[in-house]
């Protein structure tokens, strides 16, 4: 491989603006970047369909780096963060930086496989997101710090389910769709051409993926910015209401997140206010995991009853 390929395209990963389908999963990501408030992502699925690849294909092309990846045995140290042992053994006390404070400097924490992970260390992460707070008081060490990141979840339903409480935490969830024959059909002539461009010296199949994912990103941070001119009048937010509960959404958090999200839509869409139709598009992915199945334990699901409970609202 020749090393100005290395340069035009230093990470093996598909440009995000190349991606075939998961339009849905791609939607969230893109919504919980523009409103960071909105807590999170939660994708599932089963192997093979392209979460990760997703995930870190966004990463790069919003914050120009892969995400800080959390690994399933991390301990609280390496979340939060504690003593260089080199340092210790001379006798220095030299605090070292945890991986939320590694996420913050990138902007993205990407935990692979949550519903394997220690509920604990979920929990401080969890928390550190909603509140936007980073406080450790513990051996010797009493800090408080401010960080900021898009946090990614994923998780095989097939390898385990995650407790109520920590998908209820969770702003947005969605299913990494399967793709029909068309879309797996370009999927491979798409990620061929990658693999072939990426060898070239001078690519202009790359530069145009990397100049659509200049405009993509241009967007959301323009979205971001005008966020809060975005106008949510009292009929939306009841009608937020109304959606979770004809849905049997569990406790109030949902309808909140309904609102956030349709929020977000209206701000990516370069509009003044929150409609109904903005609404309808973010409803499975705020309210799907808060389901009354999900307390218990099964799997979330977003199926025809629910869309006729919503149909029937929205007329």
């Amino acid at each position: 491989m020749r090393d100005t390929a290395r340069e035009a395209s230093p990470a093996p990963i598909l440009p995000y603006s190349r991606i075939v389908g998961q339009d849905e999963l791609k939607l969230a990501l893109e919504l919980n970047f523009i409103a960071p408030a909105i807590g999170g992502v939660l994708i599932a699925g089963q192997r093979g369909t392209a979460k990760s690849t997703v995930v870190r294909a966004f990463a790069l092309m919003t914050g120009g780096c892969m995400p800080v990846t959390l690994p399933i045995n991390a301990t609280d140290d390496r979340v939060l963060g504690g003593w260089e042992l080199d340092a210790l053994m001379h006798g220095e006390a030299r605090r070292q930086r945890g991986l939320l404070e590694e996420a913050h400097d990138k902007g993205l924490l990407y935990v692979d496989e949550v519903n394997l992970l220690d509920d604990h260390i979920v929990n401080i992460i969890l928390d550190v997101v909603s509140t936007g707070v980073l406080s450790v008081q513990r051996e010797g060490i009493d800090t408080e710090t401010h960080v900021s990141f898009g946090l990614v979840g994923t998780m095989n339903p097939e390898e385990g389910s995650l407790r109520a409480q920590l998908l209820d935490r969770f702003g947005l969830m969605v299913t990494a769709a399967e793709l029909d024959i068309e879309e797996r059909h370009r999927m491979i002539t798409t990620v061929l051409a990658f693999e072939e461009e990426r060898l070239r010296a001078d690519s202009g199949w790359l530069r145009a993926a990397e100049e659509d994912n200049r405009r993509l990103r241009d967007g959301l941070l323009a979205a971001r910015a005008r966020l809060t001119a975005v106008r949510l009048e009292a009929d939306i937010s009841r009608l937020c209401a109304e959606a979770a509960a004809r849905t049997g959404a569990v406790g109030q958090r949902g309808d909140l997140l309904v609102a956030k999200a349709a929020r977000a839509l209206a701000a990516r869409e370069d509009t003044e206010r929150v409609n109904a139709r903005h609404v309808r598009r973010v409803l499975p992915l705020a309210l799907r995991h808060r389901r009354p199945e999900s307390v218990h334990g099964q799997e979330p699901a977003w199926g025809q009853d629910e869309e006729a409970a919503i149909d029937e609202l929205f007329g």
